[in-house]
């Protein structure tokens, strides 16, 4: 298959599988991710997804640049909002979503990766928008998702210049959270998914909500929304089990209630 996902006990593990091309996304490759994210977004069984790439090289090293060639200003739109459908997915899907940079993440792979909630890099990544080396700019949101991963400067000079940042600078600036030896990465990544499958998923589903909201709308608005997010908290099983573990001194088991 050309999108893999492997399940383990709450966690969904979804890996872009076209290792001869880099893990390069192309239409058949991006219908069929945005598909797979849809179905995961509506499990409740799946509580956290993590997104990878196959091999050891690439995490998705961009677009297939073969098939963008010949695309006019009507199919250009419509490649935009397929790459924007997948990321906005990884962005709203009410669980948390793990990128696990594994290689080269370029063009629309560092889009899909901005999109993550969280991400964790090999050392031996690199990342990038070098869409204006060949005359266009980022349409999977990268204009967007960079600038509030780090400042508005930083990601204008990646976005203006096209160059390839390693782990070791994604990691000053932000962009990722953590960098890992590239035999941990996966083992890391999973640990950081085993801990966030077993908190409340109502309460992490209204966290992503919540946090989602900081960089745009109004700010007080935002704050109401999320005393009502908070206060709502308080109608769920998980609370009452949360805070009942806590007063008895054991580890909470959440349902999802």
């Amino acid at each position: 298959s050309m999108i893999e996902v492997e399940r383990h006990a709450g966690v969904a593990v979804v890996t872009v599988n076209r290792p001869d091309a880099m893990n390069a996304v192309d239409v058949q490759h991006a219908e069929e991710l945005r598909a797979r994210l849809t179905e995961l977004a509506a499990d409740p069984d799946v509580r956290v997804v993590v997104l990878t790439g196959a091999g050891e090289k690439a995490f998705i090293a961009g677009a297939d640049i073969k098939y963008m060639q010949n695309l006019g200003v009507h199919e250009g739109l419509r490649w935009a909002e397929l790459g924007q459908g997948c990321a906005e997915l990884l962005e709203t899907m009410p669980k948390p979503t793990i990128a696990a940079i594994n290689g080269y993440a370029l063009g629309g792979g560092c889009e899909l990766a901005l999109a993550c909630d969280i991400r964790l890099a090999a050392t031996t990544a690199k990342l990038g928008q070098p869409e204006i080396n060949l005359g266009i700019i980022p349409g999977w949101g990268g204009s967007q998702r960079l600038a509030r991963t780090t400042t508005l400067g930083y990601a204008k000079e990646l976005v203006f210049t096209g160059r390839m940042v390693d782990a070791a600078e994604a990691l000053e600036r932000g962009i990722v959270n953590a960098i890992h030896e590239p035999g941990e990465l996966m083992s890391k990544t999973r640990e950081l998914a085993d801990l966030l499958a077993a908190k409340s998923p109502v309460a992490l589903a209204a966290a992503k909500e919540a946090t989602n909201l900081a960089f745009s709308g109004d700010h007080r608005d935002n704050l109401r929304t999320e005393a009502h997010l908070f206060s709502m908290a308080f109608a769920t099983d998980d609370q009452t089990e949360g805070m009942a573990a806590f007063v008895e001194k054991r580890e909470a088991r959440f349902t999802g209630r």
